[in-house]
């Protein structure tokens, strides 16, 4: 049974964050200390390792349920389905609808329920249900949709990655600079004329590992105690990823039987370019290959990261042609992979 990616479809938020935007910011250190340097001197490094020089916000107006119905509409016109034909929606994301300037999250009903209500489905016999899994959760969430197909438990499912991080996080934290929001959605079903799901892996490190990302209140010592927010360690999580991501992608890709050489992209959590990049040159490094040339799209440029978003929006992109020099054929075989919160790491080799 071929248990392929029939629809993809993203939204990508209109309100446009640079840079800039940070320079008046006070900056603080985890003690409530400030730094030595300026604004303009920590925004310069921020850039040079992050490789982000904007990002998107949602609208006030909109929460992560509605990016996520708004690209789920796309992925379900994309794949030519009936909405009702649908046996599981599976919604990814870490945070439930955080309403904007509201420090509550709300995740009563799940996000996947209020996606189908939104999208008007009536049959009761389509399940909705959210996964928590980090940034990798929309990778895992293909991964339990070829599970409920592969057993004859459904047909047809809509897994959808979105998230509204930039109302989750500290103004005084100089990684808030990192987050974003977005939304991807994917119809993934067993259809020989789609692609093809060929291996996956997926693991948790949950002893020293557990609490790399954590929610914890304000650096600034005058904030309200109340209010957490995202926050992580930042030097451990680089060093995790690039110590056991590679080895994982290689574990994954050794599993479904392809070559290395057959690998025409890789499309990896846009967390963090130099450690994207890290990973993917260790990667290669198992097999003793170079990286090679344009193997790894990347948007989180202009997008930053949007944690569950940006896997399935940067395959979305690619797949439709909006990425210079980035490009499918049918037959093409790509890595889907991710780190994130858990700490959890997974993959996922797909024939195109």
């Amino acid at each position: 049974m071929k248990i392929g990616i029939t629809g993809t479809g993203s939204y990508i938020p209109s309100v446009v964050t640079e840079n800039d935007h940070f320079l008046k910011h006070n900056f603080l250190s985890s003690d409530g200390s400030s730094f030595d340097h300026d604004n303009t001197v920590i925004i310069e490094k921020f850039k040079s390792i992050t490789g982000i020089t904007e990002r998107r916000y949602a609208e006030q107006e909109h929460n992560t349920s509605d990016l996520g119905f708004f690209a789920a509409e796309k992925a379900i016109e994309d794949a030519k389905i009936d909405s009702e034909e649908l046996d599981y929606i599976i919604f990814a994301h870490n945070f439930g609808d955080v309403t904007h300037g509201k420090i509550q999250g709300d995740t009563l009903p799940s996000l996947a329920t209020r996606v189908k209500h939104l999208l008007g489905i009536k049959n009761p016999r389509c399940v909705a249900y959210d996964v928590l899994f980090g940034c990798p959760g929309w990778i895992e969430g293909v991964i339990q949709a070829q599970a409920f197909i592969k057993s004859g438990m459904a047909k047809k499912c809509l897994v959808i990655g979105a998230e509204t991080l930039s109302r989750v996080v500290d103004d005084h934290d100089r990684d808030s600079m990192i987050y974003s929001d977005g939304a991807g959605a994917t119809i993934i079903e067993a259809d020989t004329g789609s692609g093809e799901i060929l291996g996956h892996i997926s693991a948790t490190y949950a002893n020293e590992e557990a609490y790399y990302l954590f929610f914890d209140k304000t650096y600034h010592q005058n904030g309200c105690n109340d209010t957490r927010y995202i926050k992580m360690h930042g030097r451990k999580i680089y060093e995790f990823a690039v110590t056991h991501v590679p080895q994982a992608i290689a574990d994954c890709l050794d599993k479904s039987g392809v070559a290395i050489d057959e690998v025409k992209k890789i499309f990896i959590h846009q967390a963090n370019e130099k450690m994207d990049e890290a990973i993917v040159k260790r990667f290669y490094r198992i097999y003793r290959k170079e990286m090679p040339e344009d193997i790894m799209p990347m948007i989180i440029h202009e997008m930053g990261n949007s944690s569950v978003a940006t896997v399935p929006t940067l395959f979305d992109m690619v797949k439709k042609g909006e990425l210079q020099k980035h490009g499918l054929k049918r037959g093409d075989v790509v890595i889907f992979a991710s780190v994130g919160a858990g700490m959890n790491i997974n993959a996922i080799v797909y024939r195109y």
